[in-house]
């Protein structure tokens, strides 16, 4: 690759792409390239901007929209930017962004969030992101629907992976069970069992393209792959099967399952939710870390603990199950309250700053995570882009940290802080 080709781009298109595309392409070299991203795409506003021009209007709709209007979307950015924290002066201390989950040390208490069809937004982003975690030292909970199985993800960033499970209930949760043993036996250290998607939402962006599994392209999908050649070359060379976890339940042995087939299985058989009955029994399956994601209620996270959890991840599926369900900033201090003291307590839903991070940590969370962040880094900016996302949060903490006056992230909770939007929640309990 010479100084003036992108990533994923041969050398005949780069001067159309860097004209059409806006994209933030830097020298070869990788100091050159991160200089000529921190000038380009400063902030996650910034990298989204560019994302949206280099991808097909329906893999960024898909990847930046919520359910019905989006208000679960709009709500989690309004609640996020409503806190404030107010910083204390007097100590100049270094700021150390390692944090510890689960008895293994990260380099930050950021991670990187699962997305369902992450290949739609970024072709071959579940082995992107991999990388990106083991690069970055940060913990990615890759999917049951991700675009390359657990298998492949644990050997690309080891005990760095985590597992999120949906539920396959025929045949007693025979099919669920197998994956929970696949994710032990590849090495995943956390299990996060979903329960924020029972049942499926109604994404109108989604259906106005016809986005629908199986994906059947028509004229006007055609077109807008045409009018992005950087997605749809990288498309091209990926060639990677979509829910890779799934083919060996569909086809006979010695016989690859067809996309059709393992669409068809997926819209029969999935469900994103559990009973606290099974929780309890996949807790007595699972030998390692437990975290149940979707957490909205303290109530809730007070049963995920007695159910065995070890972890808790408060989340409204970052706005894309249910309209009227409030920002998961707004409760995660009722969570935190209720069992931080029993349980680690993880924070998504909104995230797109290291200052988000920051608000998270100050209201009670042990880390943030960000799934549309890091993928939208890939749009924007091609292989590399989640390792860039990955430095710019971390550096963006590390510059808050700095200006309340902390060294650690755990300090942050000492801060005074006004978060008038916050939930007075408690068990059995609304104000």
């Amino acid at each position: 690759m010479n100084a003036e080709t992108p990533d994923d781009t041969p050398r005949g298109l780069t001067v159309r792409l860097r004209r059409r595309q806006g994209a933030a392409w830097g020298p070869g070299s990788g100091v050159g390239r991160e200089a000529t991203w921190k000038r380009r795409l400063p902030s996650l506003a910034d990298i989204e901007h560019a994302a949206r021009r280099r991808l097909p209007r329906f893999a960024y709709d898909f990847l930046a929209g919520g359910t019905g209007d989006d208000l679960g979307v709009r709500r989690n950015r309004a609640a996020l930017d409503a806190v404030e924290i107010v910083p204390r002066y007097g100590e100049l201390s270094a700021a150390d962004t390692t944090t510890s989950l689960f008895g293994r040390r990260y380099a930050a208490p950021i991670g990187i969030s699962p997305a369902g069809l992450d290949g739609l937004a970024w072709p071959d982003a579940t082995r992107l992101l991999a990388d990106t975690a083991h690069a970055a030292d940060l913990p990615y909970i890759t999917g049951t629907l991700a675009s390359a199985s657990i298998e492949e993800v644990a050997r690309r960033c080891g005990d760095r992976a985590w597992f999120q499970l949906y539920g396959i209930p025929a045949d007693g949760h025979k099919v669920t069970f197998d994956l929970v043993s696949r994710a032990e036996a590849a090495g995943a250290t956390t299990l996060v069992v979903a329960v924020d998607a029972p049942v499926r939402s109604k994404r109108p962006r989604d259906l106005r393209h016809g986005l629908v599994v199986p994906f059947r392209p028509t004229l006007t999908t055609a077109l807008q792959v045409a009018g992005a050649p950087a997605w749809a070359l990288a498309a091209l060379r990926s060639r990677v099967p979509v829910f890779a976890n799934m083919g060996r339940y569909v086809a006979p042995p010695g016989r690859p399952a067809t996309l059709d087939e393992v669409a068809g299985f997926v819209q029969r058989e999935l469900r994103g939710g559990f009973t606290w009955d099974e929780i309890a029994e996949l807790r007595q399956r699972w030998p390692r870390a437990l975290v149940i994601k979707g957490i909205l209620h303290p109530a809730d996270a007070e049963r995920a603990v007695r159910a065995g959890a070890d972890g808790v991840l408060v989340s409204n599926h970052g706005g894309r199950q249910s309209d009227a369900a409030p920002a998961a900033i707004d409760v995660l201090p009722a969570v935190a309250r209720a069992v931080g003291g029993d349980a680690t307590v993880l924070f998504d839903s909104g995230v797109r700053s290291g200052l988000d991070v920051s608000r998270a940590i100050a209201l009670g969370a042990d880390a943030a995570f960000s799934g549309r962040g890091f993928l939208l880094g890939l749009a924007a900016a091609g292989r590399r882009g989640g390792d860039y996302v990955a430095a710019l949060l971390t550096d963006e903490l590390r510059t808050a940290m700095g200006q309340f006056g902390v060294d650690r992230p755990e300090r942050l909770r000492t801060l005074d802080i006004r978060h008038a939007t916050a939930w007075n929640v408690e068990p059995g309990l609304i104000i």
